[in-house]
């Protein structure tokens, strides 16, 4: 009896003992922070947060989903506002700081810098394109992280409970066709063509606002290797060696000037007159294709790449005009 005593007695001091430590060990657990919760507590964030305050995208920014947001610093945001002719940020119209703020978010997923970092490519923002489109972005994760040619990542992966938050070192302005076409490094050698000559107007003509004429711009804009390969084709060791009229003339056929066309909106064997000569859009063979009116056919291999004033689509050769 005195046996099972001492052992009744043990079990209780053991039970008591395990309710105790119990107590002391309870985990308390803290509700993680939201994306607008996570940036009023980053104080380098603040201006961005007195900016979704005025635009009133404090909602759209708390609700649940995948969101990627790039934060622009409080020097980001005294840099942009200067820039742009801004005394403070009250003197930003709310349309356009709406979709200044919008195109620094991805909708749908949780990108994390590893997903970026060692590539490049574009992802589409919340900001508004034309004809209900929505503007691109581009990721260059090759050093670093940087997006659109001049913001780039200073701290990634702040994880929030609706999403990812990367601090950003430059405000992302809304792009036009030249920036997405100066910030790919595939372009570079279509940048140059664009530059080369005194009298091109390209450039200018190109950040033309939308609604304007001639934008908007669709824009088939060849990869470093279709000029390379072309320059062989055509016998010319470098672009300075090809003739300025030669090159005018080719340059403009690769623009479609008072359109906004995606890829949906492209009707097979359809012909479109661009700037210069025109071209025949096919999707037979199981792929998009040009063909200019030398009978040679380019592929369409990168799509919808959407600016402000207009829309760039990749191609891999380069379409000439009618040489003859």
């Amino acid at each position: 009896m005195k046996t099972i005593k001492q052992i009744t007695l043990a079990l209780i001091a053991l039970i008591a003992f395990n309710s105790c430590s119990s107590d002391d060990d309870a985990v308390t657990i803290t509700q993680q922070k939201n994306i607008v919760e996570t940036a009023q507590a980053t104080p380098e964030l603040s201006i961005l947060v007195e900016a979704v305050i005025k635009a009133d995208l404090v909602g759209a920014l708390t609700a649940d989903g995948n969101k990627t947001v790039f934060a622009p610093t409080n020097a980001a945001f005294t840099s942009f506002l200067a820039a742009n002719n801004f005394n403070s940020l009250d003197d930003v119209p709310n349309d356009v700081l709406t979709q200044v703020l919008l195109n620094h978010v991805i909708s749908g997923s949780n990108l994390l810098s590893t997903d970026l970092e060692g590539t490049t490519g574009y992802a589409n923002t919340l900001a508004d394109g034309p004809n209900n489109t929505k503007l691109s972005i581009f990721y260059n994760g090759n050093n670093g992280v940087e997006l659109n040619g001049i913001s780039d990542v200073t701290a990634a992966n702040v994880s929030t409970s609706n999403g990812i938050v990367h601090i950003v070192n430059t405000v992302i302005g809304l792009p036009d066709v030249v920036t997405f076409a100066t910030a790919d490094p595939n372009f570079s050698i279509l940048v140059d063509a664009l530059t080369r000559e005194s009298s091109f107007t390209y450039v200018s003509t190109l950040q033309t606002e939308n609604g304007t004429s001639p934008a908007p711009f669709t824009v088939f804009a060849p990869t470093n290797m279709a000029f390379a390969n072309v320059l062989t084709e055509l016998n010319y060791n470098t672009l300075g060696d090809i003739p300025t009229a030669t090159l005018e003339a080719t340059l403009n056929t690769h623009v479609i000037a008072g359109l906004n066309g995606q890829d949906s909106d492209f009707v097979n064997g359809t012909t479109y007159t661009t700037l210069g000569d025109d071209l025949t859009f096919s999707t037979t063979g199981g792929g998009a294709t040009l063909t200019d009116e030398n009978n040679r056919v380019s592929n369409i291999i990168a799509t919808n790449v959407q600016a402000t004033n207009g829309v760039i689509h990749a191609i891999d050769k380069v379409v000439l005009p009618n040489l003859n």
